[in-house]
């Protein structure tokens, strides 16, 4: 498989597509870690997607379904952004930015 970034939009979908069926295997199968594994690729994958200039240093965001758990962005660094969650015990930490809660243009 090509990295991530050398692939065009249309193949990050064919991945994300993969990935999600390959989840919905683990999942009927009851395989729980092989399922965290491509959920977590799928992630990365969509980051992939993401215009990174929508992201603002020093901005906090919502975390995609998770009601209440915010993150604040110190600097992003490749397809993750670095920083804290907030109310958060661990020092910096990096999640992938298609974590964030983005605001649709349009």
């Amino acid at each position: 498989m090509r990295p991530l970034r050398s692939m065009t939009r249309r193949e990050i979908e064919t991945y994300i597509g993969e990935k999600r069926e390959a989840m919905r295997k683990a999942e009927m199968m009851g395989i729980e870690n092989e399922y965290h594994v491509n959920e977590r690729q799928v992630l990365i994958a969509e980051s992939y997607l993401i215009d990174l200039s929508q992201i603002e240093k020093g901005k906090i965001y919502k975390i995609v379904s998770n009601e209440d758990h915010y993150f604040k962005v110190e600097y992003i660094k490749g397809v993750f952004a670095w920083g804290f969650f907030i109310g958060g015990k661990e020092k910096e930490t990096g999640i992938p930015v298609s974590m964030l809660q983005l605001k649709r243009k349009g």
